[in-house]
């Protein structure tokens, strides 16, 4: 199995995100049941009361009193995160408390009456110190101030004024408290600077990220990715299709650029946003790029678009040949031949894979030019989930490539008709589809129609491409391919490893297959006599590059080692606690 790429790694990371409730709302319901549950547990076992109905109203009214108080120390006054803040401390101090209770009834401990409360406390304070500095970019010192707030409040409601003083200058408390606090705030100052010297601070880092996620504010996260941007020369081609009265218009758009790294930041969208500069009248491709190429701000993104207007004509024609198809084991290749210029569909689908690597197309590049063809327009099919191509998978779609190629030589040119229709009055409103939509180009070659399809979609859910397919031989139909854009636009968030929706997990395999075969009919009826042109551009723009991923996830490795070291320093020093 393929060791795992930078991009694979930090994506690994992202999991973490998923472990706060989807709503902060849930967060605060959660936070208010904890909260009693601590004030009655206290009252009834550490206290011995037989009244607990006060102590747990008690400990609510506090924690909800100090609740707006956090706002004021988060850098964007986002309510939401501090109640996620509140959930996960709470959590901590109920627990701390269950666990010392229990641990004075195993081993039969006097005298330390209150010692796990107030430890629950200083624990619930000490992850608060962690969240403050990182996500809610509080300083340090600001950390300090507003940690202490909820969870001392929480605390004096809950012990009896006379009980204040002993509890809270218990000696072990204040030695084992002590230890806490200088492990919380050492841990907020060495992951914040795990990144330099190349990343000023990793907590800034994590907050633009968070920003962009939960303000759709891509600005923070884009000025410190930009700062390590590479230079670079990225090439569009286009093959271009006219009906003879000049009347329809049609392209096929394969940009050299990876439509990433994640909505809403740089080109995530820019497959849409192509598709719209093309009059909605194209299918925007999935080259072989990855993440690498990546545009990293919006104005690289306007700077690429503005650059399409100057594309030239490279070579045109009015003739074509036939569809092609090779498999080998899990390969597939498909391919027109358009005069001298190929077109190669390459798919794994229902296997899956994800970005092909450079390699492959420049290995095919290098045999089309010994086979005399002007150029090959490689398109990744991008329509079944999957990992990282294995090495065998890769030297059969190479073959697969190859053969196409060989088989195109020998195929018959034939004037074509072409018609296409998207779903642009469709009303499609799935979340795994974006802006394009979803569209199908039909070939009448040699009085025989054949039907490309498309969406602009991340990927596709595996076997839906063989469900379509089917439903078109099932109609006498014969659909060359269907691709996706692979864009990295997502309408809302998706709570789920991936962090988006393949086409096919909402849209219905069934309901896909009528879409997509309605769409035909309506490209069908819309054909007429047809042109090509090849059309190339180079656009100078910056990309993210391969550093920045390498980069960041060393970065992200070294912060995850000193979190797993001060974990186990702080689960050593809890268990010392209870044994000691």
């Amino acid at each position: 199995m393929p060791e795992k790429d930078d991009v694979s790694k930090i994506h690994d990371k992202y999991t973490l995100s998923l472990i706060n409730p989807s709503s902060h709302y849930i967060s605060l319901a959660i936070s208010i049941v904890i909260a009693g549950m601590i004030g009655a547990f206290v009252a009834a076992t550490y206290l011995g009361s037989t009244d607990v109905l006060f102590p747990t109203i008690a400990v609510i009214a506090a924690l909800v009193g100090t609740q707006f108080l956090d706002i004021l120390f988060s850098k964007h006054k986002e309510y939401s995160k501090s109640l996620h803040v509140s959930l996960f401390g709470n959590g901590l101090f109920f627990v701390s408390t269950l666990i010392g209770f229990g641990a004075m009834g195993l081993f039969e401990k006097d005298g330390l009456d209150l010692f796990y409360v107030t430890m629950g406390m200083i624990v619930f304070v000490s992850f608060r110190i962690g969240i403050f500095t990182t996500i809610l970019g509080a300083s340090l010192k600001k950390a300090w101030a507003v940690a202490f707030i909820q969870p001392v409040a929480m605390y004096l409601v809950l012990i009896p004024p006379e009980m204040w003083v002993s509890s809270l200058t218990n000696p072990m408390a204040l030695f084992f408290g002590a230890i806490f606090l200088g492990l919380a705030t050492a841990w907020a100052y060495l992951t914040d600077k795990a990144g330099r010297p190349g990343l000023k601070s990793t907590h800034e880092l994590i907050q633009a990220y968070v920003t962009s996620m939960s303000r759709k504010d891509p600005d923070p996260l884009e000025n410190i990715i930009e700062k390590s941007a590479t230079e670079s020369t990225v090439s569009t081609s286009q093959l271009r299709f006219q009906s003879s009265d000049k009347e329809n218009d049609f392209r096929m758009v394969l940009p050299d650029i990876h439509p990433g790294p994640f909505h809403p930041i740089g080109g995530s969208n820019i497959t849409d946003l192509i598709y719209k500069k093309m009059d909605s009248t194209a299918m925007v491709m999935h080259s072989i790029s990855n993440h690498d190429l990546n545009l990293p701000t919006q104005k690289e993104v306007q700077n690429y678009l503005n650059s399409l207007q100057d594309s030239k004509v490279q070579q045109g024609g009015a003739v074509c040949t036939e569809p092609v198809a090779v498999t080998i084991n899990k390969a597939r290749a498909g391919g027109i031949l358009f005069d001298r210029t190929a077109l190669l569909f390459l798919s794994l689908s229902p296997h899956g894979m994800e970005d092909l690597p450079p390699n492959v197309r420049s290995e095919i590049e290098r045999f089309a030019e010994n086979r005399n063809f002007e150029q090959v327009l490689i398109v990744d099919t991008h329509n079944a989930m999957g990992k990282e191509i294995s090495k065998e998978d890769s030297e059969d779609l190479l073959l697969a490539a190859k053969s196409t190629l060989d088989t195109l030589k020998t195929k018959e040119n034939h004037p074509f008709k072409f018609g296409f229709a998207n779903s642009e009055n469709m009303e499609l409103i799935e979340n795994d589809i974006a802006g394009g939509g979803i569209a199908v180009l039909c070939l009448e070659i040699n009085d025989k129609k054949y039907f490309l399809g498309w969406a602009d979609a991340n990927n596709m859910e595996n076997g839906v491409r063989e469900t379509i397919v089917k439903h078109f031989e099932n109609n006498g139909c014969e659909l060359i391919e269907i691709c996706t854009s692979d864009t990295h636009y997502t309408a809302s968030g998706a709570r789920n490893r991936n962090g988006y929706h393949q086409l096919g997990v909402l849209s219905k395999p069934p309901e896909l297959s009528n879409w997509y075969f309605d769409l035909a009919q309506k490209a069908e009826s819309k054909i007429k006599e047809g042109e090509f042109q090849v059309l190339e551009h180079q656009t100078n723009v910056k990309v993210m590059g391969p550093t920045i991923f390498s980069d960041y996830s060393k970065i992200m490795d070294k912060t995850m080692n000193i979190t797993k070291y001060c974990l186990i320093a702080d689960a050593g020093l809890f268990l010392a606690a209870i044994f000691l």
